[in-house]
């Protein structure tokens, strides 16, 4: 144990000699005659590998020594030995209860003290050594997460684009909606009704599942994706197969893997459920109300905001008025009215983000 360092505390010199005679052979020693001091020595470095406090000083004593010790994170690791003339075994009990590691009687027997030392000594380069594997291991598990983070929003892109190039829209409309969907769940965390469900996980979920919500597209006919007309009546109930699509596409993909996936179950949501209505009056299943998830509630009014401001090849884009009363009268028919007051209540961040990533601007 060369190299480690003992800090000795006591108000007697007589002690501090006797126990700097003792341990100065085996360890690199300090001493401190008040308590003030040892606070002193100790929260500088090289910092204290254990610290021999004596109880009984005056002005401040050892366990207010020791509270205040533990109350500073450069020193609260320091393990501490009580060592004092107190020999009861109520006085050790009460050093011991503080959150002393060991507690020595006065007077010191040498090898007894020496052997005590040395397992204090041993058990901390333990933990130590413990601390900075487990910190490593942390370290590499955030790297990792970090690095399938990285491949899954790579991924999620790629099948999204794979959609775009097949269809009229743009790759910013995926930036455009991923950005309107974070930002209205963020804004609903406010509102009691959403809040238990719209943790950070949640909403960060959410997010990086929202490009997936039109893949199903890639199952549809160009005749009738890129119709730059009306869709018939059997145009239209084949477009509208997309949202199945998407859903049935995204859950064989899960089924093929490993086991579930978090974000995979808010993909299948909002590709499958993005265009119900508050009403009921929409599709692929007519659900209404509640019963249509919250996140493919949230999708909703993101594509159809971003689908009123967009040109396509069927319209031009609405002027801002206009779509702002389009997506009032929607409200309580195809959207849930609490999104819509949550959308207008800070409309100006919505407008934002159309405009950072409008159809002209690099994404």
């Amino acid at each position: 144990m060369l190299g480690k360092t003992v800090l000795i505390v006591d108000d007697a010199p007589e002690n501090l000699t006797v126990l700097s005679e003792l341990l100065a052979p085996l360890y690199r020693v300090l001493v401190a005659n008040s308590g003030r001091k040892a606070l002193s020595i100790a929260g500088a470095r090289p910092r204290p590998d254990l610290v021999l406090l004596d109880v009984m000083m005056p002005d401040m004593d050892g366990y207010q020594v020791f509270e205040q010790l533990r109350q500073q994170p450069q020193t609260a690791d320091i393990p501490v030995i009580f060592v004092t003339a107190m020999d009861s075994a109520e006085a050790e009990l009460q050093g011991l209860d503080a959150g002393a590691v060991d507690y020595i009687a006065k007077p010191i027997t040498a090898p007894i003290l020496l052997a005590r030392v040395r397992n204090q000594l041993e058990l901390k380069q333990s933990r130590d050594w413990l601390r900075i594997r487990n910190n490593r291991l942390e370290s590499e598990i955030a790297r990792r997460m970090s690095e399938n983070e990285a491949i899954q929003d790579v991924s999620i892109r790629a099948l999204a684009r794979l959609a775009e190039i097949r269809d009229t829209e743009t790759g910013n409309h995926i930036l455009r909606t991923q950005c309107y969907v974070r930002t209205l769940a963020e804004k609903l965390t406010a509102n009691p009704r959403f809040s238990a469900l719209l943790t950070d996980d949640y909403i960060k979920l959410l997010a990086q599942s929202a490009p997936l919500h039109d893949i199903g597209k890639v199952g549809i006919p160009d005749a009738i994706l890129r119709k730059p007309g009306p869709l018939d009546a059997q145009e239209w109930r084949i477009m509208k197969t997309h949202a199945k699509l998407g859903s049935d596409a995204i859950e064989l993909a899960e089924r093929e893997g490993a086991g579930p996936v978090a974000f995979l179950n808010l993909a299948k949501e909002i590709a499958h459920w993005h265009h119900e209505k508050w009403d009921g009056s929409g599709y692929p299943d007519g659900l209404s109300g509640d019963a249509i998830p919250l996140s493919a509630r949230i999708m909703a009014l993101a594509d159809v905001f971003d689908a009123l401001i967009s040109r396509r090849v069927y319209k031009e884009a609405l002027a801002l008025t206009e779509v702002r009363r389009i997506i009032e009268e929607g409200k309580g028919r195809h959207f849930d009215p609490d999104l819509v007051e949550a959308f207008f209540g800070d409309f100006d961040a919505f407008r934002a983000i159309a405009d950072t990533y409008r159809d002209d601007a690099n994404p």
